[in-house]
């Protein structure tokens, strides 16, 4: 079994060649334990390391299951965070809302920020490690807290990134406020269920959908309470679904924030919003 054979099995599955490329390094960087300076070394494969790798190509052809799932880990803003079928696996595009929360956190100062349906920790930990600001991340799953708490520890931010069993701000203790909230929530309307990626299916649907049919039930239940506990001048971040800037940006106007700034992807499309809170 050859290394260019195990990448066929991928392809074979409907993987287009230069994703079946990177997720085969993948695998066998993780279960072979074998990377560039083995190569650089002309190292060779064993048969048994070669078959561990054939056997989770052969799982990822066969379930659609996430590479990201198979390995256990999944890469976001250079790091290589924890995750498992409890949290949403962090994508490319949730970066454009960090880098965007982290600039404006320095520019300001801020040292209190709240995450809202963090699941792994993604967002509160790289906020964490690249602004001197404590962030606190809220989620209803126990699981997704467990989760999160794995990679902050990982990261060595226990006490920068601390998490709490939340329902939106339901566990916001009575006092507290924060410089900016940041949120990617779940925006994906019911409707698009069925017609969604095989791989996504496997994010947990509480991570994913909305009850409303223009998946903006969670941009309108925190939009509604944020302005009760940032602080003045303070920011709300939100990653957007694909169409969605137009609502999202009228339901937070209607809130009284200003200065509202939308960002693109690489795509085009509308991915971020971000708004001040109207001065008190």
């Amino acid at each position: 079994m050859a290394i260019n054979e195990i990448v066929k099995i991928l392809t074979d599955s409907g993987i287009e060649q230069n994703e079946a490329n990177v997720e085969v390094r993948l695998l066998v960087e993780h279960f072979a334990n074998y990377g560039y300076m083995d190569i650089v070394m002309g190292k060779k494969l064993t048969p048994e390391k070669l078959e561990i790798v054939k056997e989770k190509a052969e799982l990822r052809a066969k379930t659609h299951q996430p590479i990201q799932h198979i390995i256990g880990l999944a890469d976001f803003m250079g790091e290589k965070f924890i995750v498992n079928p409890s949290v949403l696996i962090p994508r490319d595009e949730t970066e454009i809302l960090v880098r965007q929360a982290i600039d404006i956190i320095n520019t300001g100062n801020f040292k209190t920020v709240l995450d809202v349906g963090t699941g792994s920790g993604c967002i509160a930990c790289m906020i964490a490690k690249y602004t001197s600001s404590q962030v606190i991340g809220l989620d209803i799953s126990s699981d997704a807290l467990h989760t999160a708490l794995d990679n902050a520890s990982k990261l060595n931010l226990n006490n920068r990134a601390i998490f709490r069993k939340s329902d939106i701000f339901s566990n916001v203790k009575e006092g507290e406020t924060f410089d900016m909230i940041v949120s990617n929530p779940p925006y994906i309307p019911p409707s698009e269920k069925e017609t969604i990626q095989e791989e996504v299916k496997f994010d947990p649907e509480i991570a994913l959908f909305t009850e409303d049919e223009k998946g903006l039930e969670f941009y309108q239940k925190i939009t509604e309470d944020a302005p009760q506990i940032l602080n003045k001048d303070g920011y709300l971040m939100y990653e957007l679904g694909a169409g969605q800037s137009a609502d999202v940006k009228k339901i937070m106007e209607d809130k009284g924030f200003t200065k509202i700034e939308i960002i693109k992807d690489l795509a085009g499309i509308d991915r971020v919003i971000c708004g001040q809170k109207c001065m008190d």
